[in-house]
């Protein structure tokens, strides 16, 4: 049974060539999830659309569904963001990082996802301009990884619910852990960090300000935050590994 033509909102999140001329195309998309495509004779010199089907735009696309891949037909650009990403290193790994979990979580939730892809064409956006990409990166994650229902627990104990703060971290325990509750290996943070990733957990933008001028706080957050992240997904992400390196 043949499926219909369609077209959707997508970004693309990954690439590689295929053949002499053609690339597959990973799309997130926002009513069909991720979509694996191919893009025939975009590397071309004269392909109608191949300039477009590049990481940090999104896209209006044309695809026809195929038996394993999608052709893609058309593609509009709908929003650049590779502006001002591509020229400074620490937005470029901080866009690729959330590239890379936003197709890690949509294969967690197999299908559809508006707020999934909603939310990482807002992060590349802000990426594109705020003055601290990789603070807009833990906070689409804090809040990715809450939509996804393992979000970790940055007040009470994750094991026995006694009201913190805390000051022990395990992404194993489920988050902030209580000295009666903490296992080996916790790791030993002050109470102000778990209180800034409740914020950006919860989206309080401006609440965050205070601790733009901690960059103590700010990297003890982000190493909690991908920890959780990728015990949970059970797999280290390599864009995370060159974003920290960086």
């Amino acid at each position: 049974m043949r499926r219909e033509n369609y077209r959707d909102r997508a970004v693309v999140i990954r690439t590689h060539d295929f053949g002499e001329a053609d690339r597959i195309i990973v799309l997130l998309t926002r009513s069909h999830g991720i979509v694996r495509s191919v893009a025939k004779g975009v590397r071309r010199a004269k392909s109608r659309f191949g300039s477009r089907l590049q990481l940090f735009v999104e896209l209006d696309v044309s695809l026809y569904p195929g038996r394993t891949l999608a052709t893609i037909a058309g593609a509009d650009t709908l929003n650049y963001f590779a502006s001002g990403i591509i020229e400074e290193y620490p937005r470029y790994t901080a866009a690729c990082a959330a590239l890379e979990s936003a197709g890690r979580l949509a294969v967690v939730e197999q299908g559809e996802d508006p707020w999934l892809y909603d939310a990482l064409v807002d992060t590349l956006g802000r990426i594109q301009v705020e003055a601290h990409p990789e603070v807009v990166l833990d906070a689409f994650l804090l809040q990715a990884m809450k939509h996804a229902g393992w979000a970790p627990s940055l007040f009470d104990c994750a094991q026995c619910n006694a009201p913190g703060p805390h000051h022990a971290f395990h992404p194993g325990a489920g988050g902030a852990v209580c000295l009666n509750c903490r296992p080996t290996g916790s790791a030993e943070i002050p109470a102000e960090t778990l209180h800034l990733m409740w914020l950006l957990s919860g989206g309080h933008r401006e609440s965050t300000a205070s601790y733009l001028g901690k960059p103590e706080i700010l990297a003890a957050a982000h190493r909690l935050t991908t920890a959780h992240l990728q015990w949970h997904l059970e797999q280290k992400l390599p864009s995370l590994k060159i974003l920290d390196q960086g």
